[in-house]
Formats: C-alpha cells, structure tokens, sequence
C-alpha cells in the first residue's frame, strides 16, 4: 500500500462516518477478459470486508448471453467462492450469502419476476391484494438487501442493476475501468461515502 493509500485508509478510520454495510459493484463482461480480473475482485472482496462490508453484491452487465455459463464457472476460482453465490437470468429464487454475484441478472427483469411470484400467490389463494406491500415484493426478488452503497466503474450508468434494491443507496461513478481499479479507487469511494448525509429520500 502506497503512501496516498495509507493516507486514505487513516482517514477512514479516524473518521466518525459509517462505513457501508452492504457494497454492490457494477462490472461488464468484457472487464472479466482483461487479465488478473479476478484477482482484481478478489482484492476488492477483502478490502470491502477489510472495511466493514457484511455483504458485497456484484453486478456484471452482460451484453452476449452465451457468455453466462462460462462467467458462472469462473467466479468458482475466487478465494471466497464458498462464501458466494452466483444467480443467472433463469434463476428466480431469493439467494443470501456474503457474496452475491449476479451475472446478466437485469433489474426490470427481476421486478418482473417478482411481480409474477405475486400474481401466482394472489391467483392461488395464498395471498390477499391488499397485503402486497414493500416487504412482500422484497421477499420475492433475488437479491433484496439493498446496498448502502454502490460502486459502478467505468462509465456512469448503472445498467440495469437492482432497480428496487438501489432506490436510497448512495452512488459513486468512477471513470476508472475495472482494470486499472486499484486500493485506492475503493478507499476514495469509502470517503466519499463518509462524507455525504443520506436523507433515504427525504
């Protein structure tokens, strides 16, 4: 850790700001074929649980869908693949694990599988319309902890990514790639966190 890193990571700590307890990062496919990706997200898993994170959600926006099975055996070779779960467009059960990756997993599409979950239930009997509240859609996504924070590199567009989960969480857009993402990209975007005083949209 460089000197401006080890300035960073006393910042963080001196401070009296929350650090987040959930940390989602939005990646795209074509960041896992740069080399040492993985590695790279390796890193990041320990610096965000490094740093306070009880449960790390990554989001990789996928653009070939033929590209999803191989991405889904590769997230087998992490560090903290016994800690992970990984979720593709045809899974539609609630998952929770410290790691939760979602590969190509849109959010209009699981709000709308969510939502036909509901459909179901109300049609069978098992629930009445007018106990459909916030709770119950969010017993029904995939991955319902909404993130505290969320860290999308390369471009500022969250691509689809956990439409009902982000409502409140805070965003940091870095125009650094995943590439070149480094300690000090996620020191910066924890102080930045620090920094800022989430209204949770008041």
């Amino acid at each position: 850790m460089g000197l401006y890193d080890r300035y960073l990571a006393t910042r963080i700590r001196l401070s009296d700001a929350a650090l987040p307890e959930t940390v989602a990062l939005v990646i795209t496919e074509r960041d896992l074929l740069e080399s040492n990706s993985y590695s790279r997200l390796d890193r990041f898993l320990d610096l965000a649980i490094r740093y306070g994170a009880e449960r790390v959600v990554v989001y990789v926006s996928v653009l070939d869908e033929e590209a999803v099975p191989t991405l889904a055996t590769a997230f087998e070779s992490l560090e903290r693949s016994a800690e992970t779960v990984v979720r593709v467009p045809e899974d539609d059960e609630p998952a929770d694990a410290p790691i939760q990756i979602s590969i190509g997993l849109g959010g209009k599409h699981e709000f709308a599988t969510a939502v036909r979950g509901l459909a179901r239930d109300v049609e069978a009997g098992r629930l009445d319309p007018a106990d459909v509240d916030e709770s119950v859609v969010e017993e029904q996504l995939v991955f319902p902890t909404a993130p505290d924070l969320v860290i999308k590199t390369g471009a500022e567009r969250l691509s689809d990514f956990m439409i009902w989960q982000s409502v409140y969480s805070e965003l940091y857009f870095t125009d650094v790639n995943w590439r070149d993402f480094r300690d000090r990209d996620y020191l910066r975007a924890l102080r930045d966190y620090q920094d800022r005083q989430r209204r949770f949209g008041k």
